[in-house]
């Protein structure tokens, strides 16, 4: 179709304006695109390297949805309204014509969708104001499906991958300056409506075709801050699959970017790890642990800067440490023992232990080590006993990973000299203690027969696994000397016979381990510093043939079961979401997401769901009784959390004990509150026939009563 001649006359006037301001890309055109010069051809296919301006193509959208000539007062009612046709119309010009103006048209609708219900005002640049849910759903579905592979194709780039600098070459080519707004609006318009969006699955969809693109943000380092920033509040705040996905997001740009984000990628993603690790109980444990092994991947990706970081932070936590010991009061006391500063002393240990082989990160297993041991021996107290033995347990894997001897039986044996595991206990068997999810012992609990045989077990546990760490060493019979001889004179003094049994067992290990270590080294004739020294036994130490390696598989195994049982008699919320492998199964590669995406995109953008609505008021009822009984749980939760205040005396008010006992049982008083409420609401709830009865006793011990004055 040919142009008419008023529009002929100002395409040649634009021409000619072009030719005074850029002579050498008029000159480029006249060589290589004479067609463009000519009126006949209306739009331009992808490959075509002309500039076209929003503008431009505005006036287009115009002349394409509006081509009758309607008189205004009949125009303005559906001037605004963005219908399917229009969309469907759109997407198929791009799919087989390839119509760059078509492209600009459905960019100008996918703004006002990630827009839609913003307070525009009177601003005029909006073209569409009103559309129905059905063409949000295509609108996003479309563009998200397939933004990349329409921009990589403008810009000559290849289908997929890509490096920051690629970018920053492209930066320079006439490509990048014909159709960087393009990227910037796709872009900056998702990131709006990743802000507007509730639904988990929604967004993950969003970020996983967003994260084909992420090399992108390297052209524009404010945006990435902005998803740096969303992506760290889903990692650590989402639900399901979308933890996994936002990391995934953070990882790939970390990889593609370089420096231009690790730094802020590794402080951002430390900082939420601490904001959500306040607490731990039952439900949390295993949100926790993935959340940890996020960060311990995300160091991965560069081991030199890990460390630098990882130094500043290992540094705070010993500050902290040192404050305590200096000021020796309850609020600096209180900031070490805390489920903050344990957690992140977890999180540590396991960083040194999985890259204890690289050069970087070992140099930091000595001043962890260091803390750690000043945090279990920081208050010797039974009421502590749960904080010490998993310092303990973290020591013993430091030491398992580096192959380094660190004194840790000390630890153990201290705590069996405490007269506290020593006596019977007087509070009554107890409920069971998970040590998992506890620092601290409150005094009723402390006097139960369920906190010693934990204590005592534990204590056996982690001893036998630090022995059975160095059962192969030539000086083993020197090591396990004085332990030996301390559990001996423990076995002597305990009251309490199923201890005395545990104890007895392990010893009997500890002097199989003696014999079979000394018959071997009575035939060795290298001496103790000599490098021969560390081959001792090697061949056994893989098979791990010694007493006490075998002895320590089988209590690993009833860990193991002690701790499911726990697990099964608690309320895990968020299960799915928390296990890191698990997660990781569930995303599938790129390949096979690229065969799949349509279906899980029209499956994800079906509901009625428009950005800037309530979004509690297009829910299905039972999604809104889902979400109120999650509000519900998390009250109980954050109930259950409560932070005592730390308490170095053993003989304190009568109020400590309330608290600690209200710790204790608060769900017992919760439910108790219940049964009184339920109590209260029975007399209103009886029956005529309970009412009737219920007067008929009253009337007869009025009669009895009026018997006895008579007589």
């Amino acid at each position: 179709m040919s142009k008419s001649p008023s529009a002929a006359k100002e395409h040649k006037e634009q021409l000619e304006r072009l030719q005074k301001k850029d002579p050498e890309f008029y000159q480029y055109l006249q060589q290589y695109g004479k067609d463009l010069l000519t009126f006949d051809d209306e739009d331009e296919d992808f490959d075509d390297d002309a500039e076209v301006d929003m503008e431009d193509a505005e006036t287009q959208l115009d002349g394409e949805t509006y081509q009758h000539d309607i008189p205004e007062e009949e125009e303005k009612p559906s001037k605004n309204v963005l219908t399917t046709e229009m969309v469907n119309s759109w997407c198929k010009s791009i799919r087989e014509d390839e119509k760059l103006s078509a492209v600009h048209s459905l960019m100008k609708a996918f703004r006002t969708a990630c827009h839609y219900g913003d307070d525009t005002g009177t601003d005029s640049s909006a073209k569409f104001a009103v559309m129905s849910s059905s063409v949000f759903n295509k609108i996003m579905l479309f563009t998200l499906s397939e933004m990349d592979r329409i921009l990589r194709k403008l810009l000559k780039l290849p289908a997929s991958g890509g490096k920051k600098e690629t970018i920053i070459e492209l930066m320079n080519t006439k490509q990048w300056k014909n159709y960087n707004h393009l990227v910037k609006s796709y872009l900056g318009n998702a990131l709006h409506v990743l802000n507007q969006m509730t639904d988990t699955k929604m967004i993950s969809f969003t970020l996983r075709r967003l994260q084909y693109s992420s090399v992108f943000l390297a052209a524009f380092p404010s945006l990435l801050r902005k998803y740096i920033k969303v992506a760290l509040h889903f990692w650590g705040t989402g639900g399901d699959a979308l933890p996994v996905v936002s990391f995934l997001f953070l990882r790939d740009l970390c990889v593609r970017l370089g420096s231009d984000c690790l730094d802020e990628c590794f402080r951002g993603i430390y900082k939420a790890y601490v904001l959500n690790c306040h607490f731990v109980n039952a439900s949390k444990l295993q949100h926790i642990q993935f959340l940890a092994n996020c960060v311990i991947e995300l160091i991965r990706v560069d081991l030199p800067t890990a460390y630098q970081h990882a130094f500043v932070f290992i540094r705070q936590l010993a500050m902290l440490l040192r404050d305590a010991l200096n000021m020796k009061t309850k609020e600096a006391y209180r900031k070490v023992y805390e489920w903050k500063f344990i957690n992140c002393l977890e999180l540590w240990t396991g960083a040194i232990c999985t890259y204890s082989s690289e050069a970087d990160f070992r140099p930091l297993a000595y001043p962890l080590t260091q803390i750690i041991s000043g945090v279990a021996r920081l208050v010797p107290t039974a009421r502590y006993f749960p904080l010490r033995l998993r310092c303990v347990k973290m020591l013993n894997r430091i030491s398992a990973a580096t192959g380094t001897f660190i004194p840790v039986s000390m630890l153990l044996l201290d705590m069996l000299e405490m007269k506290e595991l020593n006596r019977p206990p007087t509070g009554g068997v107890g409920k069971a203690v998970d040590l998992r999810t506890t620092l601290k012992a409150s005094k009723p609990i402390l006097k139960t027969r369920a906190f010693q045989e934990a204590c005592v077990i534990s204590v056996v546990e982690e001893l036998a696994e630090h022995l059975a760490q160095w059962s192969y060493s030539v000086a083993f019979f020197e090591l396990s000397f004085i332990p030996a001889v301390r559990l001996r004179s423990f076995c002597k003094c305990t009251k309490v016979e199923r201890f005395r049994k545990e104890m007895r067992h392990l010893i009997r290990k500890i002097e199989a381990n003696d014999k079979f270590t000394n018959e071997r080294r009575a035939s060795v004739t290298f001496l103790p510093n000599d490098n021969a020294a560390t081959s001792f036994l090697e061949d056994e130490k893989k098979m791990g043939t010694s007493p006490l390696s075998q002895y320590v598989t089988t209590l690993r195994q009833r860990a193991q079961q002690r701790n499911d049982s726990m697990m099964e008699s608690s309320v895990v919320v968020g299960e799915k979401s928390a296990v890191f492998g698990k997660k990781l199964d569930q995303i599938p590669d790129s390949d096979e997401e690229d065969d799949i995406r349509n279906d899980n995109g029209a499956s994800v953008f079906s509901s009625s769901w428009l950005p800037g609505g309530d979004s509690r008021a297009n829910l299905p009822k039972e999604e809104k009784k889902k979400k109120k009984g999650m509000e519900q749980d998390e009250r109980v939760g954050d109930d259950e959390d409560v932070v005592e205040d730390l308490v170095l005396s053993s003989d304190e008010d009568e109020d400590e004990d309330e608290e600690d006992t209200a710790e204790e049982d608060g769900n017992e008083e919760q439910l108790g509150g219940s049964k009184q409420q339920n109590k209260k609401q029975k007399p209103k709830n009886l029956s005529n026939k309970n009412v009737r009865s219920h007067h008929h006793a009253k009337n007869n011990k009025s009669k009895k009563r009026k018997r006895a004055k008579l007589n």
